[in-house]
């Protein structure tokens, strides 16, 4: 591991002005992807800045009925929340289904939502990679793709986005607050991750040396009766190949509002809204919610290898919401 310098920021002021100061600085939350691409090799800062005691550890709620939550905020506070659990179930559910209570207790919000893919090719430096050395080609493509990505993608990269919570935060129109040398800023979280095309280095939309400081959820009724599901190659905690958060408003068997987000799919939460579209207005049950699936899985490219995840998304939609019909009808 590259030597770095370490500094404890004690304010957000003081923390942009420690970054802007070296070019190779980093801000380290929890830093458990962070750290482990530092171990790689993959990232190489030469200073990191402490973010962890800035006083953006609070979820409060907002004066239109949402929540705010701080950067720093752990995910194992985040999902043990009342008002989380209450009323964005799926978002605590996709944190629990996230990482151990180890990781937990030390991952923060901000730095979650930064984390960066868990691609094979992207973290072993011997190998090309287009999103570590721009320009170097994605051997995914024709490589190891299981995977990799369906939608979205492009021959300049296939890899996927790994977080749990972002699909969760898609799916009800989150929006991330952040902190310049210049001032605030405010980008929804759709507006977050940027199309892979020909710059898969540059991951998100955030001006250069932007400190995260809130995700800001809006009131959304829906949400209460909201779930995430997660499949995965093994039991025991491990990024997902497919998952999906899911919201239903389901009157007189009749779907009144549909929010859906699908992960490990795309290289970012992917908000289905072609399958939002079909959803609303249709009669809640499978015939529907296949149809839905399939109005958004029509865009899918997959390659060689990981065709599979088509048909695994179309069940996945279809349980996740035939079994929230089934919560409404209780």
């Amino acid at each position: 591991m590259k030597e770095f310098g370490y500094q404890r920021a004690s304010d957000v002021s003081g923390a942009l002005a420690l970054l802007g100061a070296d070019a190779g600085a980093r801000f380290l939350g929890g830093g458990t992807n962070l750290v482990d691409l530092m171990k790689a090799g993959v990232e190489r800062p030469s200073r990191l800045v402490d973010v962890r005691g800035l006083p953006l550890d609070r979820i409060e709620p907002t004066a239109d009925g949402g929540l705010r939550i701080g950067a720093t905020v752990t995910n194992s506070d985040l999902a043990a929340h009342p008002g989380v659990r209450s009323r964005y179930p799926a978002l605590a559910q996709a944190v629990l289904a996230g990482a151990s209570g180890q990781l937990r207790n030390m991952a923060t919000v901000g730095g979650n939502l930064l984390q960066r893919t868990r691609c094979g090719y992207f973290t072993d430096v011997s190998r090309p990679c287009n999103k570590r050395v721009p320009g170097s080609g994605c051997p995914a493509v024709e490589g190891e793709h299981r995977n990799h990505a369906i939608l979205g993608a492009s021959a300049h990269c296939v890899a996927v986005h790994p977080s749990d919570m972002a699909v969760a935060l898609t799916a009800f129109d989150a929006v991330v607050s952040y902190r310049t040398g210049d001032g605030p800023g405010e980008l929804p979280l759709a507006d977050l991750y940027l199309p892979v095309d020909g710059t898969p280095h540059r991951e998100t939309a955030l001006p250069q040396g932007a400190l995260i400081t809130a995700v800001t959820l809006p009131p959304a009724p829906v949400a209460a009766l909201s779930r995430y599901r997660k499949v995965r190659e093994r039991a025991s905690y491990a990024f997902a190949i497919g998952s999906v958060a899911a919201a239903l408003d389901v009157r007189d068997g009749v779907i009144r509002e549909a929010r859906l987000a699908f992960g490990a799919v795309a290289s970012r939460p992917w908000r289905a809204r072609a399958a939002e579209r079909t959803l609303t207005g249709a009669p809640a049950g499978g015939e529907t919610f296949a149809a839905a699936a399939d109005a958004e899985l029509a865009a899918a490219r997959p390659l060689p290898h990981n065709a599979y995840k088509v048909t695994l998304m179309r069940n996945l939609v279809v349980a996740v919401l035939t079994g929230l019909t089934e919560e409404a009808a209780r």
